[in-house]
């Protein structure tokens, strides 16, 4: 590989949504590195295979120690793409927050994205709050006062998030999937994430548009919300776009990244 090569390989961290895990970018990891890009996934505590039990863990900060240690141990010229999916928008926003000259620009991803104006929970409220108990369909609640756990059932899986996917997806997802939380109680508490940091990273939000988990008005509404300008739209795509839609993804991805100064990609 000569150096010019080397130095324009971008690299993308993928970040995972609740009750998921790395296991749920099987499809489109390797597209990117088919493109000769270098791709890191991450199982975030208490998710994949991580060692960790969710009851085990109850700041959202401990939750994203495996995200802000990765990037925490880039050379200090390593800027990544990080990418995340669903509530793992709250886990790039951390990550940007506290590691902001390490990222390139944050994708969101069908994903919750937090403000600057307000606590890092609110845009968890708020679709909590425009949702009807009703739309969790079978999705398994329990609270130890500290957290709310929660656990999403077969119905939630093939009817809310997978509707538009295969059904080897829905079944690997049904086998896969772990107990989660959307970490609301502790959100509440942090401090808002900054303009200085997490405000100056370059965002883009790529819109589902067949999403039923987090619908297409609240992605609009989080968008207006946060005030971001780049937007890309997935056409067809329920809220798993990266296994129903994984080439359009790429695709998509693939254009942010060479928008945002591919010049500071290095081979890290």
């Amino acid at each position: 590989m000569d150096h010019k090569h080397e130095m324009e390989r971008k690299h993308y961290v993928l970040v995972h949504g609740a009750c998921h895990g790395a296991w749920s970018w099987y499809k489109l990891k390797p597209l990117l590195e088919s493109a000769g890009d270098q791709v890191t996934v991450l199982d975030q505590a208490a998710s994949g295979i991580n060692p960790k039990k969710i009851d085990d863990v109850n700041k959202f900060s401990d939750y994203s120690e495996p995200l802000l240690d990765f990037l925490a141990s880039l050379p200090p010229n390593g800027k990544v793409i990080l990418v995340g999916h669903s509530l793992g928008g709250l886990n790039i926003a951390l990550a940007m927050d506290k590691f902001p000259e390490k990222v390139a620009v944050g994708v969101f991803l069908a994903a919750f994205m937090p403000d600057t104006q307000n606590k890092p929970s609110y845009v968890i409220d708020q679709y909590i709050g425009r949702t009807p108990a009703a739309e969790w369909l079978d999705t398994q609640l329990s609270s130890n006062g500290s957290k709310t756990s929660m656990l999403f059932g077969p119905r939630f899986l093939s009817d809310k998030l997978y509707q538009l996917s295969p059904t080897e997806d829905i079944e690997l997802a049904r086998t896969l999937i772990r107990p989660s939380s959307l970490f609301v109680e502790d959100l509440s508490k942090e401090n808002n994430f900054t303009k200085e940091d997490y405000g100056s990273v370059p965002r883009s939000y790529v819109i589902c548009e067949e999403d039923l988990a987090i619908p297409l008005e609240y992605q609009r509404w989080m968008i207006q919300n946060a005030g971001i300008d780049h937007v890309e739209v997935l056409k067809g795509a329920d809220h798993m776009a990266m296994l129903c839609k994984p080439r359009e993804l790429h695709h998509v991805l693939s254009q942010i990244a060479d928008k945002y100064a591919s010049e500071h990609f290095t081979h890290a």
